[in-house]
């Protein structure tokens, strides 16, 4: 009897964006069953033996009774019985869950008599372990609609990979770390180009930033090495089941260095011939917003 090509168990804040992931991975082909409690995971896979199901969603939150036990223990069965699976958690920041609470008018499904705030304190502390088990985590903070949308789409379009994507997301340190960084690269060494006037309205995108970031002594080296360091990261990942990987490269302002940084990266993981393919595009979460 065969079992779904892979389970994607998506699970995450309340806020962060469940819904808008589960359409996206309908449109992708999924089937995608929403709001299953979390104990009848392992029936849900028993009793899908046999049909024709290429990959499988499960949508799983808070609200379904004793959420992490159940869902822990659900896990650890499909463990045992070597059912191939992911975890995909979705975040955000606080400001951020507060806000499209406040927009909807609807309470936090764990705020009861207190503010919204009490609701996501408590969501978060219940499930900070399981997010540090997920496969795959989304910081749905910026983005919209249909931008996380497009992230869904790129990171499972094709169902299960065999090998590797990976996320190479530039980013303003004065904005904050992005909170769902694997790996985080700080490029502040490099001279800032904000400091050339000629180049202070330009970005990293630009064949001029990218020359003058590029040129500087060290940085080719430097971006050599760290695309060795991840390409022999990767067999690793791809064995303990981690298909997505997200590098964070930060500067100052996420205008300059980090962009250009980030576009160079994502080109020379391309061009690598490795034990594991790699698929990387970069993406620039503050350029444009100074």
């Amino acid at each position: 009897m065969s079992k779904p090509r892979e389970v994607l168990i998506l699970t995450g804040m309340s806020g962060a964006g469940r819904s808008t992931a589960a359409h996206a991975l309908e449109d992708l082909g999924w089937y995608v069953v929403d709001n299953l409690p979390a104990a009848l995971l392992p029936a849900l896979i028993e009793q899908t033996d046999g049909a024709q199901i290429s990959a499988m969603a499960v949508v799983v939150d808070v609200r379904s009774g004793r959420f992490f036990d159940d869902l822990n223990n659900s896990l650890n069965q499909l463990v045992s019985n070597a059912t191939p699976h992911r975890l995909l958690f979705l975040d955000a920041t606080d400001q951020a869950l507060v806000q499209r609470f406040e927009s909807t008018r609807r309470p936090h499904p764990l705020q009861g008599s207190d503010r919204i705030v009490d609701g996501i304190a408590r969501e978060r502390t219940r499930l900070e372990e399981l997010r540090s088990k997920a496969n795959v985590v989304i910081d749905t903070s910026n983005l919209n609609v249909h931008q996380l949308e497009k992230r869904v789409g790129e990171i499972f379009a094709s169902g299960r990979s065999h090998g590797v994507r990976v996320n190479v997301l530039s980013f303003g340190y004065k904005y904050g770390i992005p909170v769902d960084a694997d790996l985080v690269l700080d490029c502040r060494f490099i001279p800032n180009p904000h400091w050339i006037p000629e180049l202070r309205s330009l970005n990293g995108l630009t064949k001029e930033v990218s020359q003058q970031v590029l040129s500087n002594e060290g940085v080719e080296t430097f971006i050599d090495n760290y695309v060795l360091l991840v390409n022999q990261m990767a067999e690793g990942y791809l064995r303990e089941g981690k298909k997505y990987v997200t590098l964070a490269i930060g500067c100052t302002g996420g205008k300059h260095r980090s962009v250009a940084i980030a576009e160079v990266i994502a080109q020379r993981l391309n061009s690598v011939h490795g034990a594991v393919a790699i698929d990387a595009h970069a993406v620039h979460r503050d350029m444009g917003r100074e």
